[in-house]
């Protein structure tokens, strides 16, 4: 007979691959960015001040030209395996999020088969055949989403395991001649999450996910590089930058409400916000819209840790890279602390939002 407790899903340990090679402001100078077919004709470094003031992003980070996206992933993947002092054979699922699969540097070709979660169980030597491993493409709220199945699959008592990466190499995937390009940078987390039976609510304790396909899911999609003399015949990833950052202030706000009211908690017990680093301003304005929704005007101060200025925005990976480095102190002013509630979010191509409340 199946014991009456109920069952939670617990992050129980944690993992970051970080690329050593740092992308400053200026690596942009020779850069030649075009819009509407036409060269921009503008002072190169008003245009890199620009960008920076607006996305707060000074520097971003790139992998080195031997490692694919399945390798970082694999290291934060060991690296939260090791965290949590577990058996690797022990694992039920690997679930590896992402949105291109393995770029080789110098090319353009996306290698998504098989897999990148088998490519990842084959290089930790994992045998057991009983450790499923899959990827899910789900924008850059993957690794959430992925959090969020894995929650499903120990809920339901399959899983006892999971260990979920998001990992993306975004540098291999950009348009040199596109301003948002500077946006973009490349890394990985990983987490595993255990079941832990407890009478009082731990770890996940709600969640909400949607997605906005008519009139929004052509905001970030692949196409064709900027400057029109470019006959490659390679696509590259393409925002609508001033709409995606309305389409998130307006609805993103709404989703952390839903998750939020539906773990019956207020929003002042929420006392860390983990959210997708996509632009420092955009997710400053969704917080303030957050906040409003409550009633309240004004945003606690060290509740959002924010490493999008030397990090840049690694899609899938943001979001668990940045717990596993408040998590080891690495985030000045921010800790985890036994008892408290945070607040995970996302969103991005699809266009999806997701987001999670969980109780450390």
């Amino acid at each position: 007979m199946r014991n009456s407790t109920p069952l939670y899903s617990v992050i129980t340990g944690t993992g970051s691959y970080i690329p050593e090679n740092v992308i400053p402001g200026h690596s942009f100078l020779e850069a030649a960015f075009y819009e509407n077919g036409l060269r921009i004709d503008k002072d190169i470094h008003e245009i890199i001040e620009k960008f920076s003031e607006i996305t707060e992003i000074v520097e971003r980070r790139y992998v080195g030209a031997d490692m694919l996206n399945s390798d970082i992933g694999k290291i934060a993947a060991q690296r939260a395996i090791e965290d949590a002092g577990i058996d690797k054979e022990s694992l039920d699922h690997i679930i590896f999020c992402h949105n291109f699969g393995d770029i080789k540097a110098g090319s353009n070709r996306m290698d998504i088969l098989p897999a990148l979660a088998v490519k990842v169980k084959q290089a930790l030597e994992i045998n057991n055949p009983d450790c499923v491993a899959y990827d899910i493409i789900f924008g850059c709220p993957g690794w959430v989403q992925g959090v969020i199945q894995a929650n499903y699959l120990i809920k339901s008592g399959d899983a006892k395991r999971v260990l979920v990466i998001g990992s993306e190499t975004l540098s291999r995937i950009i348009d040199p001649h596109d301003r948002d390009s500077m946006i973009f940078s490349d890394g990985a987390g990983a987490v595993v999450l255990e079941a832990r039976e407890s009478e009082e609510p731990i770890g996940i304790i709600s969640h909400k996910t949607q997605t906005y396909a008519v009139n929004y899911g052509s905001l970030l999609v692949m196409g064709k590089s900027h400057n029109p003399d470019e006959n490659t015949g390679n696509t590259y990833m393409k925002m609508n930058g001033r709409k995606l950052y309305e389409f998130a202030v307006t609805n993103v706000p709404q989703v952390v409400k839903q998750a939020i009211d539906k773990a019956g908690i207020n929003i002042t017990d929420i006392k860390t916000v983990f959210i997708h680093q996509a632009n420092g301003k955009m997710d400053n304005a969704i917080m303030k819209r957050l906040f409003k929704s409550y009633g309240l005007d004004a945003v606690p101060e060290n509740l959002v840790p924010m490493t999008i200025s030397w990090l840049g925005n690694s899609s899938v990976a943001t979001v668990p890279t940045l717990l596993d480095l408040v998590k080891n102190g690495k985030v000045a002013g921010y800790q985890i602390k036994a008892g408290e509630y945070a607040v995970f979010a996302s969103v991005g191509a699809g266009m999806h939002i997701n987001a999670f409340v969980y109780k450390f």
